[in-house]
């Protein structure tokens, strides 16, 4: 259902006007698991983390009960632990608070943020699926959540797609709010930079690096490679 907020176009050359605020830090690398982790994901995770900077890393097993995704939880929590990047866990805030994760991550079926942050405390990071609502995602900042995630940006075979985003919104978002803005859907080394120029904070991806042919490790650096503004190389 469209709101006013959403009613009103952006300006579609608004992500090119965009310049970054240089007290924002750069923008940065999100993992997402992939649909399904075998025992032996621990050590492709530990490759990837080694590979270059990666903010967070979020297990995200859908139709999967809570006990077994605790037991997959365990040692990817420990990996991420040591290598220093936040482990978030997605939808369920009774497991982030079990597991002691460092961060939930809600879509818009999933609970409320001040529940989250009643049950989770200060300290645990909140991200909220706002799709390509400006208004869901004030709602969220509002609520007290301490990201945002918009898309999807481009087409991807990890999840259905609903909605899809324009750069423009993250430029739009940047300018407006200092709350960090999460990109999502289909995004590779080869279209990861327009979105952290547009004014991306993060850029979630999933297939890209668990399913690219030359290997995880080479993939977060391919990444890395974009981000930091250099084309990737074959």
């Amino acid at each position: 259902m469209d709101t006013d907020d959403d009613a009103l176009p952006l300006d579609p050359d608004f992500a090119a006007r965009f310049e970054r605020d240089p007290g924002r830090p750069p923008c940065q690398l999100y993992l997402i698991s992939p649909s399904a982790v075998d025992t032996g994901f621990a050590e492709r995770l530990a490759r990837a983390l080694d590979a270059g900077p990666v903010a967070a890393f979020q297990l995200r097993l859908k139709g999967v009960d809570d006990h077994a995704i605790a037991r997959a939880a365990e040692p990817l929590q420990r990996v991420c632990t040591d290598h220093g990047v936040a482990f978030i866990i997605n939808d369920s805030i009774g497991l982030a608070q079990r597991l002691g994760a460092d961060g939930v991550h809600l879509g818009q079926e999933d609970g409320d943020v001040r529940d989250a942050r009643a049950r989770l405390g200060p300290n645990v990071q909140i991200g909220v699926t706002c799709h390509a609502s400006r208004h869901l995602a004030m709602e969220a900042g509002e609520a007290g959540a301490d990201y945002v995630a918009f898309g999807s940006f481009y087409p991807t075979a990890t999840k259905q797609v609903s909605h899809y985003a324009e750069p423009a919104l993250l430029g739009w978002w940047s300018t407006l709010f200092e709350l960090p803005c999460v990109a999502i859907g289909g995004i590779t080394p080869a279209n990861a930079r327009p979105l952290a120029e547009a004014g991306a904070d993060f850029v979630a991806v999933s297939g890209a690096v668990w399913n690219a042919a030359e290997g995880e490790a080479a993939a977060v650096r391919a990444f890395g490679a974009a981000l930091a503004g250099n084309p990737p190389t074959r």
